[in-house]
């Protein structure tokens, strides 16, 4: 699986609510960071932590890609994407929509998942009042 194909898997978990802590690196001489619309999560307990907080409280999930942009080079990769993200809380009462642009950072780690995020940010123009 190439990096592109890496971030297309993630994308499919979102939507289908599967752990998503696998993809990103797992490795404590790392920096791991993950940069969400509300949050900032560092190193790889935190990031996992999160999102399986996330995957918990979360369902319903739309993720539409408009613009994925891919570049690999020499075992690390790079990318960039405009998204339509929604979700809806698990209690039912509150429908999440945004505008998001994500980008972020792979690193080929030839384990069981050859590519994993070393770091990735989610923002939104949109304002975030309820």
């Amino acid at each position: 699986m190439n990096a592109s194909e890496t971030i297309e898997a993630y994308y499919a978990a979102l939507r289908a609510g599967d752990p998503l802590g696998p993809f990103f690196a797992d490795d404590a001489d790392r920096s791991v960071v993950k940069f969400g619309i509300s949050e900032r999560l560092v190193g790889t307990d935190a990031v996992r932590a999160g999102l399986r907080e996330q995957t918990e409280t979360t369902r319903d999930w739309t993720v539409e890609s408009r613009a994925l942009r891919v570049t690999e080079r020499e075992g690390y990769a790079w990318f960039s994407d405009d998204m339509e993200l929604c979700w809806t809380d698990t209690e039912g009462t509150v429908r999440h929509e945004y505008d998001t642009r994500w980008s972020g950072t792979l690193e080929a780690t030839g384990g069981a998942r050859e590519w994993q995020f070393v770091g990735m940010h989610v923002s939104t123009a949109d304002d975030l009042g309820e």
